[in-house]
């Protein structure tokens, strides 16, 4: 048995070679080295040569193994069946003790702040430092217990001088975010590597492969003291290091028509943090007789160089049910400046809406599109005219003439939209099959209380009988008791607060609405046909 070197350094690997020139009485037994020993990996080699017609084989057994523990330890004897190797011992150092400027790999780690509030964004910083060429690394992540942690952007390489000596730098960033107050560590991270032993290749290889060394170094723990959130910052609690808020308008936001929507798009923008903090930006709270329909949020996230980046979009499209202003209340998000240590609120001002009625507008449009009158010529001598015979017959003539041309027409214009009706009709009706499947899955959907499930076979209905996508416009096709079960369930679907759907309601109403559109289509058209065929 040999050794390729000695002393070594913890966590760093070392080679033990086993050499028989025969056939040993069994296999090797290697379980005694996991006593102080911990085997990364192993292989066996055969090789046979003839010196002088003389055959002599060689058996070899290669270990890479890592020492547990410092000292002068033992390498005990292997057993091979009834054969036996001889032991060795080898000194172990500590690696801490040995300056960094000797070190051909180390690991440094920082963070932007060891005294986080709940919820804060801490970067966690990684530098590998090296001045020898590895292959076959793997690095561990970092850990925080009640923690997210994402990944930041790519690594980044340069080249910098540490203590008098040249090294390569790989740098690595992560977004922490601690979920939980308290003294948190974060586990040091482990690099395990192949180091390239220059000069030295494997002459009996047939690819003629570099040889390594396997080094495993660690990284140092970090504290942090998250502090819980101040008080008096009320329910939400949102720490960022920038935000916007902002509102925009789908048409002239000061006067709208009665009965047709209007849409507002309020969008959240916040540096330094996730959208799980985002709160929602619709409220509850808008003027009588003013119908507001919010939609399915927009939330987005991203992962730059410096930190995380996250994104909230809510659109409402707003009806007026009456003319008249409606003064919308301000929305006001208040949020912990983590630059300043300062509580800021963002604000959109109150917005005043004037709802115009539609008869009104239409008349104006009317009469302004309407030509002028032409003056009515006054006759200055009355005219007696004399009964004719002749004259009567002719008007008796045109009068029926005129009234079967009606009748005629009046058919043609009673079977000409008949069949556009119908036509219309199968256009927006979707197979029997087709509706029965939704329905189903619907039905369990509802029985089962899935929100979720009953979202997805209502859009599935929607699109096959209205050519909609949405659960509002879906909403707007039914009764107001359909209507009032799916904005509610739209409601719970994209609240962030956990709430409970009982699907009984949603069912009932969908349906007393199929039962409605079937009374509709089986009624018989009380004309019978001119002419049957």
């Amino acid at each position: 048995m040999s050794i390729d070197r000695n002393p070594v350094n913890l966590q760093e690997s070392f080679q033990l070679t086993f050499t028989a020139s025969y056939d040993p009485d069994g296999e090797p037994d290697f379980s005694p080295l996991d006593k102080d020993f911990e085997i990364l990996n192993q292989s066996q080699q055969q090789s046979v040569q003839i010196i002088n017609w003389e055959k002599t084989k060689s058996i070899q057994w290669i270990l890479i193994v890592m020492a547990k523990h410092t000292g002068k330890l033992v390498i005990p004897a292997i057993n091979f069946g009834n054969d036996s190797s001889q032991f060795a011992a080898i000194v172990v150092n500590d690696s801490s003790q040995v300056n960094n400027t000797n070190e051909d790999l180390f690991l440094q780690v920082e963070v932007s702040t060891t005294e986080p509030y709940i919820q804060q964004q801490v970067i966690y910083t990684l530098k590998l430092f090296r001045k020898v060429n590895i292959a076959q690394a793997s690095l561990t992540e970092p850990e925080l217990a009640d923690a997210l942690i994402e990944k930041l952007g790519e690594d980044t390489n340069y080249n910098t001088q540490f203590q008098g000596e040249n090294y390569v730098v790989t740098k690595r960033k992560y977004a922490i975010f601690p979920q939980k107050s308290g003294i948190a560590t974060i586990t040091p991270l482990s690099l395990t590597a192949g180091v390239i032993i220059p000069g030295q290749r494997r002459s009996n290889s047939f690819f003629n492969q570099q040889r390594t060394r396997t080094k495993q170094v660690v990284s140092a723990a970090i504290k942090l003291d998250v502090q819980a959130k101040p008080e008096n910052t009320g329910v939400d609690w949102l720490p960022a290091k920038q935000l916007a808020l902002q509102e925009q308008w789908s048409d002239n936001s000061e006067r709208v028509i009665v009965g047709q929507p209007i849409t507002r798009t309020i969008s959240l923008f916040a540096d330094g943090a996730t959208v799980g903090v985002l709160p929602e930006l619709y409220q509850d709270n808008m003027p009588k007789n003013l119908k507001a329909y919010p939609d399915q949020p927009v939330l987005k996230e991203e992962a730059k160089e410096d930190g995380m980046v996250a994104f909230r979009e809510e659109k409402i499209a707003l009806i007026p049910g009456q003319a008249g202003s409606y003064t919308l209340p301000p929305i006001e998000i208040p949020w912990w400046n983590t630059q300043t240590q300062q509580m800021e609120v963002a604000r959109i001002a109150a917005h005043t809406l004037t709802a115009i009625a539609a008869s009104s507008s239409t008349a104006e449009t009317q009469i302004a599109q309407s030509p002028p009158l032409m003056p009515t010529p006054e006759l200055s001598t009355p005219v007696d005219i004399a009964p004719d015979n002749s004259q009567k017959s002719n008007k008796l003539w045109l009068g029926l003439a005129i009234f079967f041309a009606c009748g005629w027409a009046v058919t043609v214009l009673y079977f000409l939209t008949k069949k556009s009706n119908e036509a219309k009709k199968e256009s927006r009706v979707s197979s029997p099959e087709n509706t029965q499947t939704i329905e189903k899955q619907l039905k369990k959907a509802c029985t089962n209380n899935d929100p979720v499930q009953a979202k997805d076979a209502l859009l599935k209905w929607g699109r096959d009988n209205f050519q909609q996508s949405s659960l509002t416009k879906i909403a707007e096709q039914g009764a107001p008791d359909f209507q009032q079960e799916i904005l509610s369930l739209n409601a719970i679907l994209y609240s962030d607060k956990a709430q409970t759907w009982q699907g009984a309601e949603l069912w009932v109403a969908f349906q007393n609405h199929q039962s409605t559109d079937l009374d509709k289509s089986e009624k018989v058209d009380p004309l019978p046909p001119l002419f049957k065929i």
